[in-house]
């Protein structure tokens, strides 16, 4: 339903405005920015994007409330599981081959 990858397009959508600029971004056509919107606003409650079609003002995009908050409480997580894992973390990056280098 949501991973790093479309919360990052979330974050793009609401840095930009708009879903092709996020794509864009990310190296990625607008068809699967398109996609991946999609699969978020048929998972969730509502929809996390809403989009306005081009034409003389332009379209855009941007997060609705919803998005908004399941963006906040992915993030949220994000942070938790990295502070709970550091020491785990670090003890990889310790066991990687170039770690020396690395720090």
């Amino acid at each position: 339903m949501l991973g790093p990858g479309k919360a990052d397009l979330l974050d793009g959508i609401r840095r930009t405005g708009s879903i092709a600029a996020a794509g864009r971004a990310m190296s990625m056509s607008y068809k699967r920015a398109w996609s991946l919107v999609e699969e978020m606003n048929a998972a969730f409650r509502g929809p996390l994007v809403r989009s306005s079609r081009g034409g003389a003002k332009g379209g855009g995009a941007d997060l609705t409330e919803l998005g908004e908050a399941v963006l906040r409480h992915y993030r949220d997580l994000e942070d938790a599981a990295a502070s709970a894992c550091a020491d785990r973390i670090g003890a990889i990056h310790a066991l990687l081959r170039d770690a020396e280098s690395r720090d």
